[in-house]
């Protein structure tokens, strides 16, 4: 009973993620309304023909539906943490491939879907900051030429750049924080973020 119960949570979640109505995915998938309304209900079970009617209305994979339990895994969750030290090479790269981690395992790996959001939200604030500082405040200053703003000598490192050196610290610190936290199999906390993915 308890596998048709997280069966049908799951049917419900990836429906309610269609847009669908119950009547829409019956229509959609040639099936009953009263065939959708027992899984939905946990009452019976899709096998064969109405799972796989099922499943391409959808959109997904039997698989999907059949894994009923995200599994743990802490190697994937480190690999999104580390993904986003992208940044040091290119800002951009700590956004997207956190993002695309993110994208192909939300549903199917614990933590993944807040570890996603809270990661890629924080990335794009912290892009956001840097690139105000480095427009803005900084006077036009721009990766490229940031680093003709750093001398030979340490002793006269121009003063618009120790904060791009905090911001990206910041960043770094963070990043390991929140790694040993997977690890653990805790909740993210990336701070400060701008929710711009919900």
């Amino acid at each position: 009973m308890k596998e048709n119960e997280n069966l049908s949570e799951k049917v419900k979640f990836y429906r309610a993620r269609k847009g669908f109505s119950q009547e829409q995915l019956s229509e959609e998938s040639k099936l009953s309304l009263r065939t959708i309304q027992r899984i939905e209900k946990g009452e019976s079970s899709p096998k064969g023909d109405t799972l796989l009617k099922l499943t391409i209305a959808l959109g997904i994979t039997p698989d999907d539906l059949l894994c009923l339990e995200k599994v743990k895994d802490t190697g994937y969750l480190s690999l999104m943490h580390l993904g986003a030290l992208g940044f040091l090479y290119n800002p951009a790269l700590g956004v997207l491939v956190p993002l695309i981690l993110w994208l192909l395992k939300r549903d199917k790996i614990r933590l993944v879907d807040s570890t996603g959001k809270n990661l890629v939200n924080f990335q794009l604030t912290w892009l956001l900051a840097t690139t105000i500082y480095l427009v803005v405040i900084g006077a036009g200053i721009t990766p490229v030429n940031l680093m003709r703003l750093v001398p030979n000598t340490i002793s006269k490192i121009h003063p618009l750049v120790v904060p791009v050196f905090l911001l990206y610290g910041y960043n770094l610190t963070m990043i390991i924080i929140n790694l040993r936290r997977s690890q653990k199999m805790k909740k993210s906390k990336y701070m400060p973020v701008i929710r711009l993915i919900k």
